[in-house]
């Protein structure tokens, strides 16, 4: 073979290994970020070329599959109380994706996952027979915070404090996930500009000012430290507070209440500003925050499992703001998520089991693939005696102080109201907030409560935690103490 004939021939070579190297890119690489592309259309064709799994409440499906009558898209999802259910399930849209619990566990709920496969189906390549998402949610504690919330813009969760299963979260306004499953409507345009927000999650994914509810930390804080012993000894708590390196003092709204030198018990009880804010700047911003962060404030990864928006207690304060965020103003965040779990770490003695509200993930034949109540662990807060103290306190804000309304005959309930300041000097209405928790006298039964009212039809002189969130978190207490 002759030079040039030698050269062409391995020039040839290079150029079929080169298309080869290209093809085999093109079908491993490009091929599986094409498959993977949120625009592929053959994705969709195949997530609903077949019913999906379901999530399930209280035994029952609140999930469903249709067939549909037309286009490339075999079934479509449906719910069944979409409103009631929307702030747990999220939605699973043929246009719009997926969210929430539909989101995180659509592997599961499509077949997809690879614990879900058989040997046949791996064999034969067919997608596997989806699973169900089982949660936490008593259907009974849902419905009675989404029907004593109402017409009103707030939030709503419930804990059991000896599990850390979520009974309840609800969040209002809501919607139909019903209505956006196949788009071909304005409703989505509708939801997502709308001025109350309905798609907002503000159980979880809403942090406001939890105003005096906060106090409760700053109270577990100086507990902890030493700086009072117990809960009835006496503060030293000027009325009013003169606030460090300013001149605005820091008053209560019971300008009669008394709120001078108050014990933790009788601030609680009326809400002292003075004792609270002071009590911040006695301890100092690093031990107040050491607690908080310890409830689970500055947490950026808290999954239950759909991710929370972080609280924030915040750093780099000087006195005047630490005294502000004693009483959960300044820059201090919470959502209701984050308020109940301090009420459940409290009521379960000092300890916090992770909140959570998917129970198990079950194959298509009923089996555990795996199980959340199991792997559930709990985190030591504050000490025994700190969080015996604390409830003892919390019940007397019900029994003797702002939080009357939250009473349940034959059952023992503790709380704390709290209304937060709301825009530039407080020119909007403020929030109203009460967090508790309630022991059952005869069966038992346990469950730690948060509730925010962002907005209602109540005058702004009515707006109170006791007034508008304090008879939600009843309800709902109520709803799962019978559960």
């Amino acid at each position: 073979m002759n030079k040039t004939i030698r050269r062409a021939s391995v020039f040839s070579l290079l150029l079929v290994l080169a298309l080869l190297v290209r093809a085999t890119w093109v079908q491993f690489y490009d091929g599986t970020a094409l498959a993977d592309d949120k625009d592929n259309r053959r994705n969709a064709i195949e997530l609903y070329s077949a019913p999906l799994g379901n999530i399930i409440v209280g035994g029952e499906a609140v999930t469903g599959s249709a067939r549909t009558t037309s286009g490339d898209l075999a079934y479509k999802r449906t719910y069944k109380d979409g409103p009631l259910y929307a702030a747990v399930t999220g939605y699973s849209s043929q246009v719009y994706g997926a969210t929430q619990l539909e989101g995180i566990y659509q592997d599961v709920l499509d077949g997809s996952d690879l614990r879900l496969k058989t040997m046949m189906d791996t064999v034969t390549n067919t997608r596997a027979a989806p699973g169900d998402v089982v949660t936490t949610i008593d259907p009974a504690v849902q419905r009675a915070a989404y029907e004593a919330l109402g017409d009103k813009r707030g939030a709503a969760v419930a804990i059991d404090p000896d599990t850390g299963r979520i009974l309840g979260v609800v969040s209002t306004p809501s919607y139909d996930p019903d209505r956006i499953t196949t788009g071909g409507s304005d409703d989505w345009e509708r939801l997502t500009k709308a001025e109350d927000k309905p798609m907002t999650n503000r159980a979880l994914r809403q942090p406001l000012p939890p105003g005096s509810t906060f106090k409760l930390v700053v109270a577990a804080a100086a507990l902890e430290d030493g700086l009072y012993a117990s809960v009835d000894e006496k503060t030293d708590s000027p009325d009013p507070y003169d606030l460090p390196l300013s001149s605005d003092q820091l008053t209560n709204e019971n300008r009669s209440a008394p709120c001078e030198n108050a014990s933790i018990r009788v601030a609680l009880q009326y809400s002292c500003n003075n004792v609270f804010g002071k009590m911040a700047v006695d301890l100092g911003q690093e031990k107040v925050r050491e607690t908080a962060e310890r409830f689970g404030f500055n947490d950026a990864e808290q999954d239950v499992p759909v991710r929370a928006y972080e609280s924030v207690y915040p750093k780099d304060m000087d006195e005047a703001q630490t005294a502000l965020s004693g009483i959960g103003q300044f820059d201090v965040t919470a959502t209701p998520l984050q308020v109940a779990m301090v009420s459940a770490a409290i009521a379960n003695g000092g300890e916090l089991v992770s909140p959570h509200m998917v129970s198990k993930i079950t194959d298509g034949d009923g089996d555990t693939l795996e199980n959340y109540d199991d792997s559930a662990s709990g985190k030591r807060i504050v000490s025994a005696s700190t969080a015996e103290q604390l409830e003892s306190a919390m019940q007397t804000v019900v029994t003797d102080g702002t939080g009357s309304n939250a009473q349940i005959p034959g059952a023992t309930v503790g709380g704390k109201t709290g209304t937060a300041q709301h825009g530039e000097n407080n020119s909007k209405t403020p929030y109203a907030w009460f967090t508790s928790y309630a022991k059952s006298d005869s069966n038992g039964k346990a469950v730690a409560v948060a509730v925010v009212v962002e907005q209602s039809d109540a005058e702004r002189s009515e707006v109170s935690g006791n007034g508008l969130a304090a008879p939600v978190a009843k309800a709902v207490m109520e709803a799962a103490l019978k559960g």
